[in-house]
């Protein structure tokens, strides 16, 4: 049977849901296909539970550090079943309440694989989509608007396929039921690099492997040096500008065996484990897509500033379309598609004001562009550094390693970016992300009164020491 609306999503993800509640809130009539479930990648395999871990990790080392802090215990133990538990827990009620925001704004939610499908007896142009429904029937949602919404998936190595045992993507490490001796990941992006973290709080042997010279290739190259040293310090063995042979890989004595290459050299590693991390790719096939005239660069959906794809009345948001392939990022998209198909104000936006964090420990977080980035433009700029040594908070945190470093434009004084790692550097971001979009300089920014004692108080530190002004340092 043909179901018609004003707006169909497919794809019940972070932007698939918030662009669809958007829309009911603008007086639409909207229906979301989802194969899964609602909430997509972040809310099952993605932020929330790898946060949950995290923070797990984080307690535990902590907790067997208590005597720093005054705290004598007789031993901390690592119950990692209940630690899973915790996490599904949190995940479960978040679920809830997504399927809540549904009702609540009377959002149609129809379960299943959903294809676009070309002109036919139900619409003269393409946009509609066949829907194959868990019981095995068949609907078609027929909108005068759709939203793309299909997110990503984690991108593998051919020939280092996840088996869910030896080789496992960040999926299957969700779902681990106890943990390895030791770990060998493959990849030192923002995935890579938070299940380093976790698993080495959590006691297991961890070596990461990077085929770039430096962890957390796009980020600042001061932050991606101290954050290789405090993982080493740690234990983290950690290994820079090599690639791995994936026709090398052996399984013998239980334990998995490979080699990697920096230049001649060939360095063979071993893991009870491996964790392959090396980015996310679009869930752009078996979608329908070529029964349309929509367009593809890169593996992604091609899209304008309004979420357009090159079909004008089907837009797309989110991983699907490549960009930052962050879930704050795929929210905003999901908002600028509905406002612009509502024919209200169509707010884009830039991707140096999306702020980007890393949930490691230490935090990693950064908006706008580095110093490094900013001279490749033929740019003039000047830095601000504080350390959180200077920072009262952090001592009583017990947690003083790490900085922010402010680059602003020489010429015209703009804050060009902010990079930040230290503790609960992740909260602090938003507020080095507001000032961008407001478009605030840094002696703006430098007259604000921050709380005392705060960690806040590094971001009004690093605005006053990009002039020289810095009053703790």
């Amino acid at each position: 049977m043909a179901i018609t609306c004003d707006v169909a999503v497919l794809g019940g993800g972070t932007g698939g849901y918030i662009a669809a509640i958007r829309a009911a809130q603008l007086g639409k009539d909207v229906v979301i296909i989802e194969r899964d479930k609602l909430g997509g990648t972040c809310l099952h395999r993605g932020c929330i539970p790898s946060k949950a871990l995290l923070r797990s990790a984080e307690l535990y080392a902590q907790m067997k550090d208590s005597a720093s802090f005054g705290i004598e215990t007789n031993g901390v133990t690592l119950v990692f079943p209940k630690v899973q538990e915790r996490k599904q827990s949190i995940v479960d009620q978040l679920h809830k309440g997504v399927q809540y925001l549904m009702r609540k704004h009377k959002i149609r939610v129809i379960e299943g694989n959903g294809r676009v499908i070309g002109p036919s007896i139900f619409s003269p142009k393409s946009g509609a989509v066949a829907v194959e429904l868990l019981d095995g029937e068949m609907d078609t949602i027929v909108p005068t608007n759709l939203i793309i919404a299909t997110g990503s998936r984690p991108r593998m190595l051919p020939g280092l396929e996840p088996d869910g045992n030896h080789i496992l993507s960040s999926d299957e490490a969700l779902q681990l039921a106890d943990l390895p001796d030791s770990m060998l990941i493959v990849g030192g992006g923002v995935i890579g690099v938070e299940w380093a973290s976790l698993l080495n709080d959590f006691g297991v042997r961890v070596t990461v492997v990077e085929a770039a010279d430096q962890l957390l290739p796009a980020e600042d190259e001061d932050v991606a040096r101290e954050l290789q040293k405090q993982l080493q310090r740690r234990g983290i063995e950690i290994i820079t500008g090599v690639s791995v042979d994936p026709s090398s890989f052996e399984i013998g004595d239980n334990q998995v065996q490979i080699s990697a290459k920096r230049g001649d050299e060939s360095i063979r590693l071993e893991a009870d484990k491996l964790l392959v991390s090396i980015g996310r790719q679009a869930n752009v096939e078996n979608i329908g897509l070529e029964n349309t005239d929509i367009g593809l660069e890169r593996g992604f959906i091609r899209v304008n500033e309004h979420m357009q794809t090159t079909e004008p009345h089907i837009y797309a948001i989110g991983d699907c379309i490549g960009g930052l392939q962050l879930a704050h990022a795929a929210s905003h998209e999901g908002l600028t598609a509905v406002h612009h198909l509502a024919g209200e104000a169509s707010h884009g936006y830039e991707e140096s004001q999306v702020p980007r964090c890393v949930y490691t420990r230490p935090e990693v977080a950064s908006v706008g562009i580095t110093a490094k980035e900013a001279k490749a433009r033929g740019l003039d700029v000047k830095i601000g550094k504080v350390p959180f040594s200077a920072i009262g908070k952090a001592m009583v945190y017990g947690e003083t390693e790490g900085f922010v470093k402010m680059v602003a434009d020489a010429r015209t004084n703009d804050i060009l970016g902010v990079q930040m790692i230290g503790p609960h550097v992740t909260e602090l971001i938003s507020q080095a992300a507001l000032a961008q979009v407001l478009d605030a300089t840094p002696w703006e920014v430098g007259q604000a009164i921050f709380a005392h004692p705060t960690l806040a108080e590094i971001i009004g530190e690093a605005a006053l020491a990009v002039d020289g002004n810095s009053l703790n340092v």
